[in-house]
């Protein structure tokens, strides 16, 4: 994304007019700034989504430090953030190469109607999979995770949410890439797609949930695709 996009974006929350989109143009080169200020909104963008699902494991792990010295949960928070913002880096690549290629529309959605639809039908997929199962019942039962990885100090403490940072990924990144079928700023979708991240994680039924999303996602996808 180009800072003149960004500029088309944050006017209106500025209480400015923005700029007829028709002025704007989604292929123009990017500059090191570009580059920054786009791996910075997708790694505040993935801790904001991300932060309510995790606490549930980070609050558990605090609780099991009370009385003990040391920012261990600190060190635990890094290894998790450190996960998501290796995320970020790629889709902040991922999204500069679709606007290098002029398949950006200025809601930062991809122009092409195939491949929005492919990506929410391998979204769809990807639910419906043995990966995500997994991943997912490891983000479902945080007191297991603590119990079977338990580490000790601040590097343990790291390696530990580094490594339920990798199965957090593992569960939601194809429901991150749905963004770039949607609009990457669209806050409606970010919203809905948090929510179901929540109610996948901690939702009494968050396995049919998430099935039930991938379904809906890939009848989505063909849908669009078809239009």
């Amino acid at each position: 994304m180009s800072l003149e996009m960004a500029a088309y974006c944050l006017r209106p929350l500025a209480g400015a007019p923005a700029p007829n989109a028709s002025t704007l143009r989604n292929d123009m080169p990017l500059t090191a700034a570009d580059l920054w200020f786009t791996f910075t909104m997708w790694a505040v963008m993935m801790v904001g989504m991300m932060a309510p699902a995790a606490a549930p494991v980070l609050l558990l792990f605090a609780a099991a430090r009370k009385g003990r010295s040391g920012p261990a949960t600190l060190y635990f928070a890094l290894g998790y953030v450190a996960v998501w913002t290796g995320f970020s880096a790629v889709a902040a690549l991922a999204q500069s190469g679709l606007h290098l290629a002029a398949m950006l529309s200025m809601s930062m959605s991809t122009l092409s109607a195939r491949l929005g639809g492919a990506i929410l039908i391998a979204a769809g997929v990807y639910q419906l999979t043995r990966w995500k199962e997994a991943c997912l019942t490891h983000c479902r039962s945080p007191l297991g995770f603590l119990m079977s990885n338990w580490r000790d100090g601040n590097l343990g403490a790291a390696q530990m949410g580094f490594r339920h940072g990798v199965y957090c990924l593992g569960c939601c990144w194809a429901l991150m890439c749905v963004l770039f079928a949607v609009g990457i700023m669209n806050l409606v979708w970010v919203a809905g797609l948090s929510a179901l991240v929540l109610l996948e994680k901690i939702g009494p039924a968050g396995a049919w949930i998430a099935r039930t999303a991938g379904v809906a996602m890939i009848v989505l996808g063909g849908r669009t695709i078809l239009s």
